[in-house]
């Protein structure tokens, strides 16, 4: 992170200075209602603009204490290093490294089938986590409390009515049960599986629920049983089957338990469920080895159901009012998505939201949202009712048996959060140079790979530049003939970016910001770091910022070639050619270019951005 740019500081440099903004607490920019995953990424990427007025809302009387979801996808942790809390997450969580497979012998005794890696390597270079969800809440509370503007939620605030009106200005009325009112120009409902804005809109979750009845506990336990802290999928031959997921802190477990099937009219209430059901079905299942539970910390039971609305917004013209996580989707906790493709949502829509009401792009930008999440989310649906029926069958031969297995690995790269791939819109080019840069797929995530920062031979990886701070990133692979000369495509670029009018650097940055406070263009060149000069390399990459106009000195790169691995091979780039790649605020790859095309990637931008 850097700072000091507008003067020294003592103190925490993650402590923003506070900006203090007189606002009509009746009114806001973006209301969130709903504190979970969704609400507080949203609130987390929303707050990092202290000019946006933004309030978050909750029923609840005060922040999650216990959690229900504990999966943290290597996509997620991703997200959290863009917000500078990753590390606190490796740190104080479980990593997943290897699933172990049990199935039962002819004696009916489960024996362990397989064991293999988690994640395949080189898939991300963060890793699977397991961690509290009201843990991951207190970190993007945290991200909230050291933002500008200070943003708390408030809560204690259930909202009753949600009203379009005709204001120009503030078109969303929210009404509370206090009968408190804040008008909004966008209102987004993060406000789970009974959603009061899903039902102000007239939206349904649509789906079917599978009748099959499942228990969840949080145990402290004795056992024998030698994988208690590997991630353990385990189907009996008659008691049914359990997910095994280790748990944070080297002694809590997590154990999801299939029971019976529901029939009729039943739910799970009327089951009566309780902890010491769920202990006896596991122990069923586990035989012949023993489970001793010294105490159950959190249980629930649940029918699983897999259902998602047709539409996440409002008006497919104008969308103002918004739904992301449990509220538009909902599905079985088991392949551990929940958290993380409600967290997904928020990231989706957040920049979208700050660049519309900064003034920065055309309101068309919003229209993107449903279209691209709600795809994502019929995919997953899909994907669970298959995994979900997988883990509950039970198999007759060899062949059937191995079936979960198979399945498991195949589609190890979506659990893990990295396959999610957009369609071209006006923010994701179809006719680009995909060709340029074939390991950096147009739609997809930009996948990392380590670098060594020129200027002070830092080693670090590409991607954790691309913070949560709003901004597109505009990354230049230079060709080999290039090294930052004067007289090469790369200075050419910088050249055409930093003056010509056409520019959308220049085009879309507002007078008296720095010239990468909405295009941020950093650049990765063949050479050895120590075979660089700084001083031959284009002002664009060495620019002047802040009150001082102080050097930046961290936009210039090269492969980091004591890791064995270079950036260009690891990921396709043409190396003769080089490639342009446009990153989207959100971490997506927006399109590929070639280095000289300016017209192209210059009329890309012109599509949605406004001066």
């Amino acid at each position: 992170m850097q700072f000091h740019l507008n003067g020294f500081h003592t103190g925490d440099p993650s402590l923003s200075e506070r900006h203090r903004v007189d606002s009509d607490p009746r009114e806001a920019d973006v209301l969130i209602v709903g504190c979970g995953p969704a609400g507080l990424t949203l609130a987390a990427q929303l707050c990092a603009f202290p000019q946006i007025v933004t309030r978050i809302v909750d029923l609840k009387s005060g922040p999650l204490e216990i959690g229900q979801a504990d999966g943290i996808a290597c996509r997620s942790m991703e997200m959290f290093e863009a917000f500078g809390f990753a590390d606190k997450v490796a740190k104080e969580g479980y990593q997943v490294n290897e699933v172990a497979f049990w199935r039962p012998e002819g004696t009916g005794a489960i024996l362990r089938a397989d064991r293999i890696q988690d994640i395949e390597d080189d898939l991300s270079e963060m890793p699977h986590m397991i961690l509290n969800q009201a843990r991951v809440h207190d970190f993007l509370l945290d991200v909230m409390h050291r933002s500008p503007r200070r943003l708390v939620p408030d809560y204690d605030h259930r909202l009753s009515a949600l009203t379009r009106t005709d204001d120009l200005d503030y078109p969303v009325l929210a009404t509370f049960d206090d009968a408190s009112t804040i008008r909004a120009r966008y209102v987004v409902g993060c406000d789970g599986a009974r959603s009061t804005v899903r039902r102000e809109l007239g939206l349904e979750l649509k789906g079917e629920a599978a009748r099959q009845l499942w228990g969840v506990m949080d145990v402290l336990l004795i056992t024998d049983f030698p994988d208690i802290r590997l991630k353990c999928a385990i189907q009996s031959a008659d008691a049914g089957s359990m997910l095994i997921i280790p748990r944070e802190g080297g002694y809590m477990v997590r154990m999801y338990i299939e029971l019976d099937e529901l029939h009729g009219d039943e739910r799970a209430r009327d089951r009566q469920v309780t902890a010491d059901s769920l202990i006896e079905q596991a122990r069923s299942i586990l035989h012949p080895f023993e489970l001793e539970v010294k105490e159950v910390s959190w249980w629930s039971a649940y029918e699983i159901g897999q259902r998602v609305c047709d539409v996440f917004d409002d008006d497919p013209s104008d969308p103002r009012i918004f739904i992301t996580g449990d509220a538009c989707h909902t599905h079985s906790p088991k392949a551990g998505q929940g958290m993380n493709v409600s967290m997904a949502d928020a990231f989706n829509l957040g920049w979208k939201l700050a660049a519309v009401c900064r003034g920065m792009a055309d309101p068309i930008l919003l229209r993107s949202y449903s279209t691209e999440r709600q795809a994502k989310a019929k995919e997953l649906i899909d994907f669970d009712r298959d995994m979900a029926r997988l883990f509950s069958d039970k198999p007759t031969t060899a062949s059937e048996a191995d079936e979960f297995q198979r399945y498991f690995q195949k589609h190890g790269r979506y659990t893990a959060g990295v396959e999610t791939h957009y369609d071209s819109s006006v923010i994701t080019a179809a006719d680009g140079r995909q060709d340029l840069a074939t390991g950096l797929t147009i739609g997809m995530r930009f996948h990392s790979a380590p670098v060594v920062r020129v200027a002070d031979a830092k080693p670090q990886h590409l991607g954790h530049i691309l913070t949560a701070d709003g901004r597109w990133r505009l990354i230049a692979f230079a060709p080999d003939s290039d090294s930052g000369q004067p007289s090469g495509p790369v200075a050419a670029l910088c050249d055409f970016l930093r003056t010509n009018p056409a520019s959308p650097v220049r085009r879309y940055t507002p007078v008296g910001h720095d010239i990468d406070s909405v295009i941020d263009v950093r650049a990765v060149f063949q050479q050895h770091h120590r075979e660089l000069t700084i001083e031959t390399m284009p002002s664009l990459l060495l620019p002047a910022k802040g009150q001082f106009g102080l050097t930046d000195y961290e936009k210039i790169f090269s492969p980091n070639t004591a890791s064995g691995l270079d950036i260009f091979d690891q990921r396709g780039i043409d190396r003769s050619k080089g490639a342009l790649v446009v990153v989207r605020p959100d971490q997506y790859i927006a399109a590929v270019f070639a280095v000289d095309d300016y017209a192209s990637f210059s009329a890309f931008f012109a599509g949605f951005m406004q001066a």
